[in-house]
């Protein structure tokens, strides 16, 4: 199944047809469907091959998660990109790091949009980098879980856009501007893929090829991660968890266009805008705070 998220917090199936509206069938109630549907263990199988409600030109698609709990992500997880970060400063002013040394690290739920939303760039004299990824969505809590059990806890795949800020602030403040983290079109279930660490993936910018890599090329796999990050706390179900980006990240400016797709799950169209605010020109003031 492919799992959407559309007009304002309905939960749908996606196929060839168009979209298969499950939200009243599975009588979900909150305006986070797809991580009500999580947490309550259900199946929309019984729907997949039901006419379609919607054709997808006629929909906004969202989301798939409206506001995860977290979002979990992996840095510098393809060998390639380690190489390149390094030869870069923009991206990593330091020696190379693996989640072993440093750990995962979080982003704002609130940066949390869908591909029609679109990605709008806080500053304009500061470099900000799109970064594809395969991310993917828990269906159930998790506390110091074995590798080799990860898998029965993951709902499905998506494809992420982790939208960077280069500089030196932590990667929680770089990483989590509203609209840099943007997810879909769907998620896709695991009998969708053959397997997820063998799927060829690319984005272009602007009609050009600027990161393609099959996510074979990861040093931890989805399973490490979520075995390492449940050490520390509890993953719960409607989570997002991303698995860092291959070699190709590159700036990007208002008015650009990305064109991200991951094979088994689909591609999507996000434009991107900018605000007219200099990053030179915040002045933060330090308060006069009393005992």
């Amino acid at each position: 199944m492919r799992l959407v998220r559309f007009n304002d917090d309905r939960l749908g199936l996606l196929n060839d047809g168009g979209i298969v509206d499950v939200t009243d069938r599975l009588d979900l109630q909150t305006n986070d469907p797809l991580k009500e549907y999580a947490r309550k263990g259900l199946d929309a199988s019984t729907y997949e091959d039901k006419e379609p409600d919607y054709r997808r030109e006629q929909v906004t698609i969202e989301s798939p998660v409206r506001r995860p709990g977290k979002v979990i992500a992996a840095p510098l997880n393809y060998e390639n990109h380690v190489e390149e970060a390094l030869a870069d400063k923009d991206i990593v002013t330091e020696e190379w790091f693996t989640i072993e040394d440093k750990g995962y690290f979080l982003k704002a739920p609130s940066s949390v949009v869908g591909p029609e939303d679109g990605i709008e760039l806080p500053f304009n004299d500061r470099r900000v980098d799109h970064e594809i990824e395969l991310g993917f969505v828990m269906s159930e809590d998790v506390k110091d879980i074995e590798s080799d059990d990860v898998w029965d806890a993951i709902l499905g795949y998506t494809i992420l856009l982790d939208v960077s800020v280069r500089g030196d602030q932590d990667r929680s403040n770089r990483k989590s501007y509203d609209t840099f983290t943007v997810i879909g079109p769907c998620v896709a279930t695991p009998d969708e893929l053959d397997d997820p660490h063998d799927l060829e993936m690319e984005l272009q910018l602007n009609g050009e090829t600027r990161q393609q890599e099959n996510t074979g090329g990861m040093i931890y796999s989805c399973a490490d991660i979520v075995e390492y990050a449940s050490i520390g706390m509890t993953i719960e179900a409607g989570d997002v968890v991303t698995t860092g980006t291959p070699e190709g990240v590159s700036a990007i400016t208002g008015g650009d266009t990305i064109d991200a797709t991951i094979e088994d799950i689909g591609s999507m169209t996000v434009e991107v805008t900018e605000r007219n605010l200099a990053f030179a020109d915040v002045d933060v003031k330090k308060s006069q705070q009393s005992d």
